[in-house]
C-alpha cells in the first residue's frame, strides 16, 4: 500500500458484509463484488491524502469503481469507508474461485510484483 500512495498508512482489520471477491482470470489479485451472502475480510487505511487517492485511482485502473460502502470493525462497531469494488461490465473477468489471500501472499504477490510496471507510472 505504501507503494501505491506514496507513504505508510495507519490500517485497521475490519470486514465487508454483503461482498465476495474472486480470483480474476489470468491473474493474481481479486475483484470484490456484491453478494446477497458473503463477508471479505480486509484491511482499512486511515488518513490517505488527496494525492494518495488519485495514485490509488490510477493503480486500480478501469475494472474498479471506488464505491462508499459500510464496513464492520472492533466489537461490531461499523464505518463508512471507500473501497474499490469490481464494475458490473467487467464481472466476466471474474473466476468463481475465491480469492485466497494467504496463496497470494505466498507465491502471487511475487508473480504480480514482477509482472507489474506501473508503480514507476504513478509517480
Amino acid at each position: 500500500m505504501a507503494a501505491v500512495v506514496g507513504a505508510p498508512l495507519a490500517c485497521t482489520p475490519a470486514e465487508l458484509p454483503g461482498f465476495c471477491r474472486f480470483l480474476v482470470k489470468d491473474e493474481q489479485y481479486p475483484g470484490v463484488v456484491a453478494a446477497a451472502v458473503g463477508t471479505v475480510p480486509g484491511i482499512v487505511y486511515h488518513a490517505i491524502t488527496p494525492e494518495g487517492w488519485s495514485r490509488l485511482d490510477a493503480f486500480e485502473g478501469e475494472f474498479y469503481h471506488r464505491s462508499l460502502v459500510t464496513v464492520r470493525y472492533g466489537h461490531n462497531a461499523e464505518t463508512q469507508v471507500y473501497c474499490y469494488v469490481f464494475r458490473p461490465e467487467f464481472h466476466h473477468l471474474l473466476t468463481t474461485i475465491a480469492w485466497d489471500q494467504a496463496a497470494f501472499l505466498h507465491s502471487g504477490k511475487q508473480i504480480f510484483q514482477n509482472r507489474y510496471c506501473g508503480f514507476k507510472a504513478l509517480d
